[in-house]
C-alpha cells in the first residue's frame, strides 16, 4: 500500500469545527480529508508555494462540495510564511514537503507559531526513494533525523503510526 491521506490522518484525531493547517499541501488529498472531518464548522488552510496545484486543489474540492478549504498561496522557507494568526489551528500537517524545503527551522517555527497550546501535528515523509517516485535517496529527512529536528523546536514526540510502505508517520504536540 502507498500511503493513505485518510487512514494516516485519523490517527491525529481531527474532530468537527477543528481548525487544521496543511502545509505543503500539494493537490490537498491531506486537506479534503481532513476538511471532511472537520466538516462546515471547521476551517482548512491549505498552504503551498505552487499555484497551479492550489487551483488543482480548488476545483477538487467544489466537485466534492466541500467549501471549507482556504487556499493560501505562500512561501514555508519564510518566516511567518502562512500569513495564518499565532495560536489559531487545532493540528498542522506536513506531508511530503520536507525535502523540499529549503530552511526546515523556518517550516517548524511556523508549525509551532500557528498551533495552539496543546496542538498536534501529523509529520509523515518518505522512508526510501521509490523507484524514481519521491525524493532522490539524499534529501530523503530519515525518521530519527525528523524526530530530533521537532523536539530541538519543542515539540513532543507523542508516537510512530504506519504510513504506508513507503512513508513513515510520526505525531508531535506543543505542550
Amino acid at each position: 500500500m502507498f500511503s493513505n491521506p485518510e487512514q494516516n490522518i485519523e490517527k491525529v484525531h481531527i474532530d468537527p469545527g477543528m481548525k487544521v493547517a496543511d502545509l505543503g499541501s500539494g493537490a490537498g488529498h491531506y486537506s479534503i480529508a481532513a476538511a471532511k472531518l472537520v466538516g462546515p464548522s471547521g476551517n482548512v488552510y491549505a498552504v503551498d508555494v505552487q499555484k497551479e496545484l492550489l487551483e488543482k486543489l480548488k476545483m477538487e474540492s467544489l466537485q466534492e462540495g466541500i467549501a471549507n478549504i482556504e487556499l493560501i498561496w505562500a512561501d514555508l522557507d519564510e518566516p511567518n510564511g502562512t500569513k495564518l494568526a499565532d495560536n489559531l489551528v487545532d493540528r498542522v500537517i506536513i506531508a511530503n514537503v520536507m525535502f523540499q524545503v529549503e530552511d526546515k527551522d523556518v517550516l517548524l517555527q511556523e508549525a509551532k507559531r500557528i498551533l495552539k497550546p496543546k496542538g498536534k501535528i501529523l509529520f509523515i515523509d518518505w522512508s526510501d526513494s521509490f523507484g524514481g517516485l519521491g525524493p532522490q535517496s539524499s534529501d530523503i529527512v530519515r525518521a530519527d533525523v525528523a524526530r530530533t529536528m521537532f523536539e530541538s523546536e519543542g515539540f513532543e514526540f507523542e508516537k510512530d503510526i504506519e504510513a504506508g510502505d513507503h512513508h513513515y508517520g510520526l505525531i508531535f504536540k506543543l505542550s
